[in-house]
């Protein structure tokens, strides 16, 4: 019998399939964000009112700024789950330190970080030296930092003109200083500000590049002389530090210290942060990928309540997106 042969496929289309893919899989969130876009004109005009623009990065500014944070601790292959508590401590230290104890801005921002910082060190002492996985660790300590806080504020929240936990009447303000850092458009600055930072720090370093390194293969980087340890916990300050900023601003915005305050930041910095990895290709955690994905997830939100969808539909609507780009982002690394 004579054998049937199957001719090959051309090589030039098969070239360029793989060329579509690779293209997609680099520029998936880019391509999802000018898809909405126009969806979002199309269905609302006032969308792409320059108001608008602004206030969508405006809405995104304290996303940013704990996901950049919490894409530090990706670089070392770990995991910040405790990014939302560390906003919330750092959220009630700040107004308090304002209401309470009328202590100047300057002060209260810096003991309030500093503060704030102590979240690092347990993370770093639970997954450095006790050896614990970092998702578990952080996860404790989300649970033990929020308790932290609402035992601190009462379970209650903190603003001007009400007492103490001790019935202490309060003398108090918060200063209007303190309060133009949430408004346009310092808040924007200070986002852009942080992600240029972190990326310089990320790229253009010595250091930023020991973290990838680090979460390459640990054990490579360990028999490189690169101290692991030490640029773990490193990253675990920085991803504290930046929840803590986020903290900050959310006070300056919302005027007081609401119940688990940085709660809700958690998830989007997460969907922000996973998203932008793949961003332009580098497939890895970075901070402009970062903040393209936060502006990924602002953009949806916003485009979704201007055209005046039920607000318990928001989560399924804004899933069923971020999986969407995740897809076209992460399908082609199977291949």
């Amino acid at each position: 019998m004579n054998e049937v042969t199957v001719p090959p496929k051309p090589a030039a289309k098969t070239g360029g399939m793989r060329q579509a893919l690779t293209f997609i899989n680099n520029w998936g969130t880019v391509i999802a964000i000018i898809l909405l876009v126009i969806i979002f004109a199309v269905a609302v005009p006032q969308f792409l009112m320059g108001s608008n623009i602004i206030n969508i990065l405006r809405s995104i500014s304290i996303v940013t700024i704990i996901a950049v944070g919490l894409t530090v601790s990706l670089t070392i292959n770990g995991f910040d789950l405790s990014v939302g508590s560390a906003a919330t401590l750092a959220n009630a230290l700040i107004v308090s330190f304002f209401v309470w104890y009328s202590m100047p801005m300057g002060v209260s921002i810096g003991l309030a970080l500093l503060l704030t910082l102590l979240v690092a060190a347990f993370n770093a002492f639970l997954i450095v030296k006790v050896k614990i996985p970092d998702l578990f660790a952080t996860l404790a300590t989300m649970f033990i930092i929020e308790g932290v806080a609402m035992t601190y504020s009462g379970g209650g929240s903190i603003s001007a003109g009400m007492p103490r936990l001790d019935g202490t009447p309060t003398v108090g303000v918060i200063p209007e200083a303190f309060s133009k850092l949430s408004q346009t458009p310092w808040i924007i600055f200070i986002m852009l500000g942080v992600v240029a930072l972190v990326h310089l720090f990320l790229n253009h370093t010595k250091h930023g590049r020991y973290l990838y390194v680090v979460g390459g293969n640990i054990e490579a980087a360990r028999l490189s002389g690169i101290p692991v340890n030490r640029y773990r916990t490193i990253a675990y300050f920085v991803s504290a530090l930046l929840a803590g900023l986020g903290g900050l601003l959310l006070a300056s915005q919302v005027g007081s210290a609401q119940i688990n305050a940085g709660a809700g930041y958690l998830m989007p910095a997460v969907a922000a942060a996973f998203i932008g990895s793949s961003f332009a290709g580098q497939g890895k955690p970075n901070a402009i990928g970062t903040l393209v994905g936060a502006c990924l997830v602002g953009v949806l939100e916003n485009g979704l309540v201007m055209m005046s969808v039920p607000y318990y539909s928001l989560n399924i609507i804004k899933g069923a997106v971020l999986a969407l780009a995740l897809a076209s982002t992460y399908y082609t690394r199977r291949k």
